[in-house]
């Protein structure tokens, strides 16, 4: 319940590898994370530290980025943030997972197609529905206090 969300944009730092496991299929690739910042002495933009983190990806998100991911590509992660530490041949050791709910590539920094994985049977059979009307109305109202409204978790 209490876990740590993140949103991490990056660059894929390793090729993603693909496994076929008995719970279905596990990717993982390394995502490295850069900061910039502006160096206003030398009036030009400079990287910061580096943070690596191991992405997890299981089932049809595996899939999807052993298809769709290559070593280079910037993406933006969203996932659960594990941080473990361990020791190894007597040295401390912590690494930074990201077990991920969605990924994607970062479209501020160039293009992509998207092709929707067919769902077997049931993507067959499925009726087509319109399209829906995402445009606000002119003069809408705002939400009234009998509407529900969304709060923040642990807000009462």
């Amino acid at each position: 319940m209490n876990e740590t969300l993140v949103c991490v944009v990056g660059n894929v730092a390793t090729q993603p590898v693909c496994r076929e496991l008995s719970t279905g299929s596990s990717a993982r690739f390394r995502l490295a994370v850069t900061s910039r910042y502006w160096d206003r002495e030398k009036s030009e933009w400079t990287d910061g530290h580096t943070n690596f983190f191991t992405v997890w990806a299981r089932r049809t998100l595996a899939a999807n980025v052993a298809s769709s991911v290559s070593l280079g590509d910037p993406v933006v992660v969203q996932g659960r943030l594990k941080v473990r530490s361990e020791q190894r041949d007597g040295q401390s050791w912590v690494s930074a997972d990201v077990d991920a709910v969605a990924i994607g590539h970062d479209l501020s920094r160039g293009t992509s197609a998207f092709r929707r994985t067919p769902r077997g049977e049931a993507a067959v059979t499925a009726p087509s529905q319109p399209e829906p009307n995402w445009e606000t109305p002119p003069g809408s109202r705002p939400v009234t206090e009998a509407e529900p409204r969304l709060e923040p978790a642990g807000v009462t």
